[in-house]
């Protein structure tokens, strides 16, 4: 079973010792320096957008030029792990475990978090800026009424 997870990073740093990780340099068309890993800037890609869509832009030049059964994206501090195990590093998921889950299910996520103090709304306030979730919900009332309610309940949710 091909599986690659791309490891988005604009920066040198640990990478798990396995060869379902590739190491993808986000914002690669910008950079003035070269530490080794995978550019996001080969073949079809958006890396000269990486300042507006992060790590999105090796997501998309994994889609366009990855060529696998399964493609996952992890953040290059934010690895899926199967179980807990000795260091987080010997927690980080094996492609042998991959391999398992993917036998059982066609979609892994991470597990749910759980806001006990803030709702969404409030989270998404205090680390971006708000208006972007205003201007969400005014597109929602105009084009899409029916789907407000929904909107306005996971925006109130922890």
């Amino acid at each position: 079973m091909d599986i690659k997870v791309l490891v988005a990073t604009h920066k040198d740093f640990f990478m798990p010792h396995d060869d379902m990780y590739l190491p993808v340099r986000v914002g690669n068309a910008l950079a003035k320096d070269d530490f080794g890993y995978q550019g996001d800037d080969a073949g079809e890609n958006i890396s000269e957008k990486n300042p507006y869509f992060c790590e999105l832009t090796a997501m998309y030049w994994g889609w366009k030029n990855v060529k696998a059964n399964y493609i996952g994206l992890a953040h290059y501090r934010r690895h899926f792990s199967f179980k807990k195990k000795g260091t987080n590093w010997e927690s980080v998921l094996s492609k042998v475990q991959a391999e398992f889950l993917f036998q059982h299910y066609d979609v892994v996520v991470p597990v749910k978090r759980r806001y006990w103090i803030e709702t969404i709304a409030s989270h998404y306030k205090h680390t971006h800026d708000i208006r972007h979730l205003e201007i969400t919900r005014e597109i929602i009332a105009k084009d899409h009424p029916e789907y407000l309610a929904a909107y306005d309940r996971v925006m109130k949710s922890r």
